[in-house]
């Protein structure tokens, strides 16, 4: 397992929040329930460690934003254009980690490592795909997340995706908010809309995290 090693000015290593990605709840492009499935686990398991617990949504206004070294990838980088992802970044000091149930690299992976491999760049991209981050507290996507799967259902009623196998999560009083965590628009909905440089700028510490990585990548823009 990929936790992060003991590195100066820290005492202890990184709690290990889950053992390995296949004892996690999964299913298939229902992200944003398999990170509020990780978030229960961690209150479960972990109590005291969820307040060090970021749910990232990523997005943008044309909702398409490509990702490399994604599971569902068919190229060599594994390039995916989703309408939407969401992972789980646990920071409990001046270190990060990435948990991505999609991503190909190692459960968890260092933030660096992830953000350079999966992000790359937007000075390489269209501004139409520059990542958009929603930030929220994991603790508050316990707390308030809801969907009604409403979105992976078509017009007559069928499944475009099969759903997990447990009931839609909700609230006593929201049964479906999803959009409001996918929406970039800065102001609205929970937690902090914020550029891919801002959110490197959160979590990367150089001189306490991975050692010297190269900057990331350029990268063709996606068709």
């Amino acid at each position: 397992m990929a936790v992060e090693p003991r590195v100066p000015g820290n005492t202890k290593p990184l709690v290990p929040l889950f053992t390995k990605s296949t004892d996690c709840i999964y299913t298939s492009c229902y992200c944003e329930e398999n990170v509020w499935k990780l978030c229960q686990d961690v209150a479960t398991k972990h109590g005291s460690e969820l307040q060090h617990c970021h749910v990232a949504f990523i997005s943008n206004s044309r909702r398409s934003v490509p990702l490399w070294r994604q599971r569902a990838g068919k190229d060599e980088d594994k390039l995916v254009v989703w309408d939407y992802h969401v992972i789980l970044i646990y920071a409990p000091d001046e270190r990060a980690v990435v948990y991505d149930l999609d991503s190909a690299l190692p459960f968890p992976t260092h933030f660096w490592k992830y953000a350079t491999e999966t992000f790359r760049s937007d000075e390489a991209l269209r501004p139409e795909y520059h990542r958009r981050f929603r930030l929220v507290p994991a603790s508050i996507y316990l707390q308030q997340f809801a969907s009604n799967r409403q979105h992976m259902k078509r017009e007559d009623g069928t499944w475009i995706k099969t759903p997990p196998d447990y009931p839609p999560i909700s609230t006593p009083t929201c049964k479906d908010n999803l959009d409001s965590f996918i929406n970039m628009d800065p102001g609205t909905g929970l937690g902090s809309v914020m550029s891919l440089k801002q959110l490197v700028n959160r979590f990367y510490r150089p001189n306490v995290n991975t050692p010297a990585s190269p900057s990331p990548q350029t990268q063709a823009t996606p068709t």
